[in-house]
């Protein structure tokens, strides 16, 4: 779980860089990228809901 949080946040670290440069320098291809960010981020949430829900079980 600790290596799900893990990517979970180098993600968001990725995105949060693109989201920035496309707001500041009107950079498309950040703006692309971020999109793909959300897109992890989104599979790598369901994950972690998957298994905090697992491990609440214990």
């Amino acid at each position: 779980m600790k290596e799900l949080i893990e990517k979970i946040n180098a993600e968001f670290e990725a995105f949060k860089a693109d989201a920035d440069l496309q707001i500041e320098k009107a950079n498309k291809a950040a703006g692309t990228r971020a999109r793909k960010s959300t897109l992890v981020l989104e599979k790598l949430l369901k994950e972690f809901r998957k298994v905090s829900v697992e491990e609440s079980k214990k």
